[in-house]
């Protein structure tokens, strides 16, 4: 019996490596992996993913789970990120200086605008709000910090769509795409196509704003602008939303304020941020 424990002891700490626990490393590799998933995956997937036995893996998962870094699915017994994780990648985040920068007058924003007001970052999972201000007039919504976005459906997803690099986020448009041309869904201003995503993208980089008109969250209107780096590339989005359609207006007060916002707190002279998207992805 102690030489089973002693062995079992072996495969999980392994002793001490260099600059490290080897145990430790080991967890955070299967967390890794899980991270890798666009969705939920079965053991099997994660330990073939780890190269580590399923029974190994499993307990790791196991220790995730009760520190809430992970999730078991109920039916389908799949594992994903939990609650914790999501908290300490919107934490690791919020660090990020052009997220403090824009959240130290945030607030100003939405009162001044009297929307509520959200920044985004782009992770994984796609555009993540990382902070929010209600406003002076309480809009409910299920919206939240790590709340996530849909890029053909919602504001801030469309402006990561017109100026994230191409290759960061061509898998998730393509799925998209054949989804919503699988279910038959178009909009008044976008066919499921890369042409006509092309040309929705190149309006908003011109006009240096996104909208959506109630379509993602019904009776909810949003729109959306980019604060950009020195490379004219997409830090975060900074979004209003509320119930009034004067939002969409383009000679709307909150337009104007949100555009000024925006280019503020980017780095980047106007003349790079309408630059094609193609472009600043070489």
């Amino acid at each position: 019996m102690k030489r089973t424990q002693a062995k079992d002891t072996d495969d999980e700490s392994g002793g001490t490596a260099p600059g490290g626990i080897q145990a430790l490393d080991a967890a955070l590799s299967v967390l890794r992996v899980l991270r890798s998933f666009d969705g939920p995956a079965t053991l099997s997937d994660i330990a073939r993913e780890a190269g580590m036995p399923p029974s190994k893996v499993h307990r790791y998962l196991a220790s995730f789970i009760h520190a809430g870094l992970a999730v078991q699915k109920e039916r389908s017994g799949r594992y994903d990120l939990g609650r914790e994780a999501a908290e300490l990648g919107v934490a690791a985040i919020s660090r990020n200086n052009f997220v403090v920068r824009a959240s130290d007058e945030l607030e100003e924003l939405a009162t001044a605008t009297g929307q509520a007001a959200l920044l985004a970052v782009w992770s994984h999972n796609g555009p993540t709000v990382v902070r929010m201000e209600r406003g002076p007039h309480l809009t409910t919504t299920s919206i939240g910090l790590g709340s996530t976005f849909p890029l053909l459906d919602s504001a801030t997803g469309r402006v990561f769509l017109s100026y994230l690099p191409s290759p960061q986020l061509s898998a998730r448009l393509q799925n998209e795409l054949e989804r919503t041309a699988s279910a038959g869904l178009s909009w008044p201003d976008l066919e499921p196509n890369l042409e006509s995503v092309e040309a929705l993208t190149t309006k908003i980089r011109r006009e240096r704003i996104a909208y959506v008109d109630g379509r993602y969250i019904p009776g909810l209107i949003a729109i959306s602008s980019a604060i950009t780096n020195w490379q004219g590339e997409i830090e975060l989005a900074v979004t209003l939303f509320g119930t009034h359609r004067e939002l969409l207006q383009p000679d709307s007060p909150a337009r104007a304020a949100l555009i000024d916002f925006a280019s503020r707190h980017s780095i980047a002279p106007p003349a790079q941020l309408d630059r094609p998207r193609d472009a600043r992805a070489r």
